[in-house]
């Protein structure tokens, strides 16, 4: 990378000379003759370190260091002076200044400074970089998936989470919208402000108006003293409206008057309430249809669904369910205090073959039931609830494999191996030989899928 620094000096010979040597160090240089073209150019940006003289007519070397350090405290600034002003240096290196150095200049040592302070404020931006990467691994930590589905719908994520559009988050009963709603605040600049949840389909339409929107004390029987709502209380932040097709249409118009006009008044106020809040939507309805039979208003619904994230079921991610039943094992091992190592592969089967209508709210209480049940080390298939585990011998029988439709290759590969693996008690060598693979293959793709199976010898 080749950094760019900035000369100011308002005595031209040194200010030309230190472009000239620092030119051929190989910097970019930029150079200015006083304070105020030199804040002019730090305002364009592209600038990495600052060298200014500390007195110079109009604004000085200290006024310099007071705009660089409170508006962009990551570019270090080096201070120059005479003998008569190191007092005045000294203090400008209490008040952030990188270093100083006297006049008549040492080329070699400024050159030494330059560099040590360019390596430090690397240091701090890729520190920055990576504390950025692991606060968006952990805020996506929890959204456990690696199938092709789910990667699109991180991605969306990361890009609809640093801006202010409202955002509506489809998909079926139990597959994780609001898991996505948390991503997108807690990567957004609002990560630190509220973040307010409600559950539309929960409360009456009264209740639900007045949680949305507070109330005044008296304006309805039990109104005892002024409440504030959800979007007061979620001002600067972000509100999730779960199952957001549930309301009706008077709720509506208010939620719309808040989207254009980000004003409203509590039930029962005539005091007029102005609001900064994002607004992210959950719903399993198909709210297009919804608008179609009247149900729902068509001006909302177009200012809600300004990004939409679809969220796939667990039926077209099945490339997820290992990771997910490792998840939620090691969880529940936890609670019950138990060491269960895996699930045998006639269970392990059973997972993959059922449809999983609850998604992974389903999976989720599956997995809780079978460490439960299980008194062994391992989870078998007699372990699994019954919904379950009767899917291990669908399809034609105990020596036949039922592949769904719908599923990839890769899916319906891996069913077809663990059957047979299973069907031959584990014995990789005659399940390669029956398969008509090598053995390492077959240890490479198990080795692949995160199978117990592949640590086995």
């Amino acid at each position: 990378m080749k950094f760019t620094l900035l000369i100011i000096d308002d005595e031209k010979n040194i200010r030309e000379g230190l472009a000239a040597n620092f030119e051929m160090e190989d910097y970019n240089v930029k150079t200015a003759s006083n304070g105020a073209d030199g804040l002019k150019l730090i305002e364009k940006g592209d600038i990495d370190l600052v060298i200014t003289d500390l007195r110079m007519p109009g604004i000085s070397g200290e006024q310099v260091l007071a705009k660089v350090t409170a508006e962009t405290p990551g570019i270090p600034v080096i201070i120059l002076t005479g003998h008569g002003s190191i007092d005045s240096a000294v203090d400008a290196m209490r008040h952030g200044a990188y270093d100083f150095l006297t006049k008549p200049l040492n080329l070699d040592q400024l050159g030494m400074i330059v560099k040590r302070a360019l390596e430090s404020r690397e240091m701090k931006v890729q520190h920055e970089q990576l504390k950025q990467e692991l606060a968006d691994t952990s805020s996506l930590k929890e959204m456990i998936g690696k199938s092709a589905a789910m990667q699109r719908v991180q991605e969306m994520i990361r890009k609809v989470a640093p801006s202010r559009a409202s955002v509506l988050i489809t998909g079926e009963s139990g597959v994780g919208k609001e898991l996505v709603a948390n991503a997108i605040h807690n990567l957004s600049p609002r990560k630190d402000k509220s973040f307010i949840k409600v559950h539309c389909a929960a409360l009456s339409e009264t209740l639900l108006e007045s949680e949305l929107f507070g109330h005044e004390k008296g304006a309805f029987t039990g109104a005892e003293k002024m409440q504030k709502g959800r979007f007061e209380l979620a001002h600067g932040g972000t509100i999730f409206l779960d199952e957001i097709g549930e309301i009706n249409p008077s709720v509506q118009i208010k939620i719309l008057r808040v989207l254009q006009e980000k004003k409203f008044e509590r039930v029962g106020g005539e005091q007029t309430i102005e609001v900064d809040v994002r607004i992210v939507a959950a719903t399993n309805r198909n709210l297009e249809e919804e608008v179609k039979a009247g149900r729902f208003r068509e001006d909302l619904y177009y200012r809600l669904n300004v990004v939409h994230i679809q969220v796939p079921p667990l039926r077209e991610r099945k490339d997820d369910i290992p990771l997910l039943m490792a998840g939620f094992l090691d969880e529940f091992n936890k609670e019950n205090g138990k060491t269960i190592k895996g699930l045998s592969n006639k269970a392990k089967a059973a997972m993959f073959r059922y449809a999983w209508p609850g998604n992974i709210r389903e999976l989720r209480n599956c997995m809780e039931s079978a460490v439960v049940m299980c008194s062994a080390d391992e989870i078998s298939e007699q372990d699994l609830p019954p919904s379950v585990s009767a899917s291990a011998g669908a399809g034609g029988g105990e020596n036949s494999v039922s592949v769904p439709l719908g599923v990839t290759l890769d899916e319906a590969d891996r069913l077809v191996i663990e059957a047979n693996l299973a069907a031959n008690k584990g014995n990789k060598s005659k399940t390669a030989e029956i398969l008509g693979i090598g053995r390492k293959t077959l240890q490479r793709k198990l080795a692949e899928w995160g199978s117990d199976a592949a640590e086995d010898s």
